[in-house]
């Protein structure tokens, strides 16, 4: 797994902040602020309700400090850690009405982002033994791709593209509005900046041996089964040249990725990590 580190506040805080504001509306949280006088203090525990891996602590704990600086907010179980059903996976203590006011945003920061680290994880186990990486791709909540592939991470997986700007890859809408794959290889060759990967996405061996010529980093083999991906590998280890990253993509799920790792491919793309994770339960109880 990537060392997890985390966020700029800068990159956060306006995910946060714009969380807030829906939640918020124009008036606040009706419901505290009749209810619980302005000076009681209270206290809150975050439990799991199932088994998994927590993402989006982060988050979380910017949210209460958002708003109100004087809850304190406790991590028992950060970022990547292994949970089930009843674990404490963090406190909150302060006023109470801040207590829940912020209670529904953290939770949603924390049901959504645990859920993507525990999907990850659960593909990350099914290729143990094989030198694959999970990973994820753009597929990504508008407005939440830096908490999501920060989950992702959490669960063991790798993060592939943060945006468009991190890296050159030719799918084939590209390659179709090019006029054909040599046409945009050679344009990427003479253009591209040197500090830039380059990966390509092929459907067909005859586009990969085709590729291969131009020495991208990647190849990206699209929507292809496993005796299919097997003669890839063959192809590429055959070819005398610089050999690229070999990544599956399209159509994987919790069935087919262990058969698709064994395949000697290095890396799965899965966007399912990100846009179908189911939430992940967490409760907030009162101690």
């Amino acid at each position: 797994m990537t060392k997890l580190t985390p966020l700029p506040p800068t990159v956060i805080e306006p995910m946060v902040r714009r969380a807030l504001d829906e939640d918020f509306g124009n008036s606040g949280d009706l419901t505290a602020n009749l209810l619980v006088p302005a000076s009681a203090k209270g206290k809150l525990m975050m439990r799991s309700r199932e088994v998994g891996v927590i993402a989006g602590m982060q988050a979380a704990q910017m949210t209460y400090s958002m708003v109100d600086p004087r809850v304190k907010f406790t991590v028992k179980k950060g970022d990547g850690s292994k949970v089930k059903g009843g674990d404490i996976i963090a406190t909150v203590e302060g006023p109470t009405r801040a207590l829940l006011s912020a209670e529904r945003v953290a939770l949603n920061f924390l049901g959504r982002m645990s859920g993507v680290a525990t999907l990850t994880s659960q593909y990350v186990a099914l290729v143990k033994g094989t030198k694959v990486r999970i990973a994820a791709t753009r597929k990504t909540t508008p407005g939440l791709r830096a908490v999501e592939k920060q989950a992702v991470l959490a669960g063991g997986g790798f993060t592939h593209r943060e945006s468009l700007a991190a890296a050159i890859m030719i799918k084939d809408n590209h390659i179709a509005l090019a006029g054909g794959v040599d046409k945009a290889l050679k344009t990427i060759a003479k253009n591209a900046d040197h500090m830039t990967k380059v990966s390509v996405e092929v459907d067909t061996l005859a586009q990969l041996k085709k590729v291969l010529k131009y020495a991208p980093d990647v190849v990206l083999l699209d929507n292809m089964r496993a005796e299919k991906l097997t003669k890839a590998v063959a192809i590429v280890d055959g070819f005398d040249g610089p050999r690229p990253t070999l990544e599956a993509s399209g159509g994987v799920n919790l069935t087919t990725v262990k058969g698709l790792a064994q395949t000697g491919i290095d890396v799965i793309s899965i966007g399912a990590l990100t846009h179908s994770a189911p939430n992940f339960d967490i409760g907030m109880d009162a101690s």
